[in-house]
């Protein structure tokens, strides 16, 4: 790659190092009115303002620094894209050294139809990620809803996006090195039954190996994972449990999944450690946020 690619790689690379080893709660979020990428500068005054004027309202904002004026800056995020329609990606943090809360808002290969439906005053970056004193994230929103005209609402992780998650990180593992699989499921008895299922990680990687051996031998296809392959490697998952504990889990519900390259919660709480895969995992983010909003 020319001189001028390779720093745009780098770029990108420390782009979405800010993103990885953060634990994140998601939100999805409508689409923003008047919203402009040339008013980031502006956005951060505006902001930074609205958070000071609460505090003197007597907000309780848990700040470390309470003698000191918060700035929040707004950037946008290079890399973080999927397709031609998608919004750019934004960066919000604090600006002292000790960062106290930050946030990105992204849309990463939404659905085109959807946004080219959207009126041309409208941005849709459906997909919030807050880290920081709850306090604070709700007064960012508050912040949102007045100046652009939008909604926000929690979003869970459901439990095909984290079947779609564990199919997703095994298949990193002879590059990155997965380290363990644990998945969390709870069982409806009463009362709810939770199960820890861990699997060795070269045990998982056989198993996924024999699920897409086909495509495994394409070197093209090898990020690639299709919802079939992720059923047929799940229902592996499950039969070899049942054969060692006589416990069927496909009754119940997967609820959390964890590797050495991220975590994830149905409560919407997502943790990234390595940057592999960070866009296809926010392409499924994205999907989920889509479908959650309201029409």
């Amino acid at each position: 790659p020319s001189r001028a690619c390779r720093r745009l790689l780098c770029c990108i690379h420390q782009h979405l190092g800010l993103l990885v080893k953060t634990e994140w709660q998601l939100s999805y979020v409508t689409p923003l009115y008047r919203f402009r990428h040339t008013q980031l500068k502006s956005y951060s005054r505006q902001l930074s303002a609205f958070i000071a004027a609460e505090k003197q309202q007597g907000l309780a904002i848990e700040v470390e620094r309470p003698q000191s004026s918060f700035r929040v800056s707004f950037s946008v995020v290079q890399g973080m894209v999927g397709a031609d329609d998608d919004a750019e990606s934004v960066l919000m943090q604090d600006e002292p050294q000790q960062l106290v809360w930050k946030g990105w808002l992204t849309c990463v290969n939404g659905n085109p139809e959807y946004l080219r439906s959207l009126p041309k005053d409208f941005t849709c970056l459906p997909l919030l990620g807050s880290s920081g004193p709850e306090a604070l994230t709700t007064v960012v929103k508050l912040w949102f809803q007045q100046t652009f005209d939008c909604c926000f609402g929690h979003l869970e992780i459901s439990h095909t996006s984290l079947q779609w998650l564990v199919a997703l990180w095994t298949n990193c593992h002879t590059e990155c090195g997965i380290q363990h699989l644990k998945m969390n499921w709870t069982l409806p008895v009463a009362p709810p039954l939770q199960v820890t299922y861990t699997v060795d990680p070269q045990d998982a990687w056989v198993l996924w190996s024999s699920v897409r051996k086909d495509k495994l031998e394409v070197e093209d296809e090898e990020d690639n994972v299709d919802i079939d392959e992720v059923v047929r490697f799940i229902r592996g998952l499950k039969s070899h449990f049942y054969r060692h504990f006589q416990l069927d889990l496909s009754a119940g519900c997967l609820t959390q999944v964890s590797t050495a390259l991220g975590s994830a919660k149905h409560s919407g709480r997502i943790k990234i450690s390595n940057s592999r895969y960070m866009i296809t995992t926010l392409m499924l983010l994205t999907e989920c946020a889509l479908l959650k909003m309201p029409i």
